[in-house]
């Protein structure tokens, strides 16, 4: 791997979700509350519509440093806030898009600081994942 340069670019990509994804990710994960899938109970519990899994959210993005890097061992910890909900539309879906730039370079490896935004707005925060570059 080249030297990486604090600010640089190192890895973009939007993903497309929709309701089928949601429903996927529920069995995949056991989770299979309603804010994700009925509308009707979101909205019950005052929230304007269906919601991603935070969790898939998260995932997602962490997945272009992932690709990046080549080896998801050299991940040495990830965190994120979660600031915003992905609303996801029944017909149109939502796209998150993601980009990780190299945040600080050290002894230890790096920082990758990830933008993590849906409809123009940060739906995760802080979110900073720690590499290995060895």
């Amino acid at each position: 791997m080249t030297a990486l340069t604090v600010g640089e670019v190192v890895a973009e990509r939007s993903f497309q979700l929709t309701r089928d994804s949601l429903v996927r990710y529920a069995g995949a994960s056991g989770d299979f509350n309603p804010i994700h899938y009925r509308d009707d109970v979101a909205q019950s519990v005052g929230l304007p519509g269906v919601l991603a899994h935070g969790m898939l959210t998260m995932g997602l993005a962490v997945q272009p440093v992932v690709d990046w890097l080549g080896d998801r061992g050299a991940v040495l910890d990830y965190q994120v806030r979660f600031t915003r909900p992905v609303l996801v539309d029944p017909v149109d879906g939502a796209t998150v898009n993601v980009i990780a730039k190299v945040g600080v370079v050290d002894d230890a490896g790096a920082r990758i600081d990830l933008t993590v935004t849906f409809n123009d707005e940060t739906v995760l925060g802080k979110a900073q994942v720690r590499v290995s570059l060895n």
